[in-house]
């Protein structure tokens, strides 16, 4: 497998799968196509890979995909499902809509349809509903870090009289961006970043702000994993760092990941080592501990 960058510019993923390293076992279940939530008069759409039956609820995961709010696709990850579900987690990669037709906060509203409808149908898939990961890739590392560090009474909630959490309890951002109100942001990502916001983020500074995972870092966040080049064009390293501090600051488990010399993404025995370093951290946060 390898992580290449694609042409629809800041912030794009894709995983393109080559030899089978414990992909999906022959007793999963994959469904695909499923459709999650509707709204503005289109279906989103969801792919599942399950383990087999157990005897009790399985931990999940959503594989959430990039390409700069505005492009991708949630089959651009599904060479992950398999992985995922091999090693004990119901995974899913849900479609989330695109700017710049449909702008912030829709993108954050969809995933976090998404996990309801985990939540939801935790006793169809034998879900644990409260051992729930996200892990991104750029946009969808993004995504991620928004979804274990946001709750009610943050703004990003779309119906607050829906009371199924939409939060998740471990998250794993691969070089998504934490702070979209930086001086440093490159220029070649500032007409991407004012088509997520609907603006600029001086002329939008509350979306600019309430779309930044930095400003939602407190000690009730889940354990945050993030991987970071340093010879990222598009989201400076920066960035990395200060998640780090905020998490450091407010007492957030987990660890940030400066891979020297890698740029916006990479393959190779670093894939190889830095998705099992993703699994091993899901396995430490979201599995029950054996006395």
């Amino acid at each position: 497998m390898l992580i290449r960058m694609a042409k629809c510019g800041l912030m794009a993923f894709v995983l393109v799968a080559g030899p089978s390293r414990g992909g999906e076992p022959a007793a999963a279940k994959t469904e695909l196509d499923v459709v999650y939530r509707k709204v503005g008069g289109s279906e989103l759409k969801l792919d599942l890979v399950a383990p087999g039956a157990s005897d009790g609820p399985r931990p999940a995961v959503l594989v959430i995909h990039g390409g700069a709010w505005r492009g991708g696709n949630k089959a651009d990850v599904r060479s992950l499902l398999g992985r995922f579900a091999s090693r004990g987690y119901v995974a899913i990669s849900p479609q989330y809509r695109f700017c710049p037709k449909d702008k912030y906060p829709a993108q954050i509203h969809d995933v976090k349809a998404a996990v309801r409808w985990l939540r939801t149908n935790a006793a169809k898939y034998q879900i644990d509903p409260d051992h729930i990961g996200a892990v991104g890739f750029s946009a969808g590392g993004h995504l991620s870090l928004l979804l274990g560090l946001t709750g009610p009474g943050d703004g990003l909630e779309e119906d607050e009289s829906d009371k199924t959490s939409t939060r998740v309890q471990a998250v794993v951002n691969y070089f998504g961006p934490s702070d979209l109100k930086a001086s440093d942001i490159p220029e070649v990502c500032k007409p991407w970043i004012r088509d997520f916001l609907g603006g600029s983020p001086e002329e939008k500074p509350d979306a600019a702000a309430k779309s930044s995972p930095l400003t939602f870092v407190s000690k009730d966040d889940p354990p945050i994993l993030t991987f970071q080049g340093t010879k990222d064009v598009l989201v400076p390293f920066n960035q990395a760092i200060k998640l780090a501090g905020a998490m450091s600051a407010a007492g957030v488990a987990g660890r940030v990941e400066l891979m020297v010399g890698s740029g916006h993404g990479w393959g190779g025995k670093e894939l190889d080592r830095t998705l099992a370093e993703t699994l091993a951290f899901f396995d430490e946060n979201l599995k029950p501990r054996v006395p």
